[in-house]
């Protein structure tokens, strides 16, 4: 379905999952398009759930076209209303490498919006099907040729 969608080419290259409830919501949460796009670099970067993304703010501002202070700027905010937690790597005789990011808090705050998503989904789907159950099987008609009907 993907590749029906964005072409075998663009799929083979790569692809992110992002939860509807983070773009439908963003706005709820106070985050701007920003913080979505810094937060679709660290998705990009997080394959399973126990390997934690881990770019550098330089590569994602890289590629944002904006300055490196401004990324660091925007997780800190981030981290600040309890979306992400860093985790800093610091290796002896070496320094600090790249820190690792949890969206764990993310999460947690789309949890709720999720929810409703999900209730408003299942209320639409009953009302889809209370309408077709009204309505009762169609009548269908064989037809020899076009002027005569059984």
């Amino acid at each position: 379905m993907l590749e029906q969608k964005w072409s075998p080419e663009l799929i083979e290259a790569g692809w992110t999952v992002l939860p509807a409830a983070l773009i439908e919501h963003q706005r709820a949460l106070g985050i701007d398009a920003i913080d979505i796009n810094i937060i679709l670099h660290l998705a990009n970067r997080w394959w399973t759930a126990d390997n934690r993304p881990m770019p550098s703010k330089n590569s994602i501002a890289e590629a944002m076209n904006i300055d490196p202070s401004t990324v660091r700027r925007r997780i800190q905010a981030m981290e600040k209303a309890g979306f992400i937690k860093r985790e800093e790597r610091r290796v002896s005789k070496v320094g600090s490498k790249t820190n690792i990011y949890h969206l764990d808090g993310l999460i947690e705050h789309l949890k709720p919006f999720a929810a409703d998503m999900v209730k408003v989904k299942k209320e639409r789907m009953a009302e889809r099907e209370a309408r077709f159950s009204k309505r009762g099987k169609p009548k269908l008609a064989l037809v020899k040729n076009d002027d005569d009907i059984i």
